[in-house]
């Protein structure tokens, strides 16, 4: 679901892990939300986008 997400990630050389540590959540959990499989709170997505020193618009908005 958030491919741009992932494309950021590994072209950082961030793993799953590496993520999940750093913003205090379970490595399954941010594997799901990663995959669309469980819902992406806005307090989440400000977290994950402060480790890639963007904002959640920037990776988690799409235009239609």
């Amino acid at each position: 679901m958030y491919k741009k997400l992932i494309k950021i990630r590994k072209e950082k050389n961030i793993t799953i892990y590496d993520i999940a540590n750093t913003i205090n959540i379970n490595p399954v959990h941010y594997y799901l939300i990663e995959n669309g499989k469980r819902k992406l709170y806005y307090d989440t997505a400000i977290k994950i986008s402060s480790v890639f020193n963007m904002k959640p618009d920037d990776i988690f908005y799409t235009k239609n």
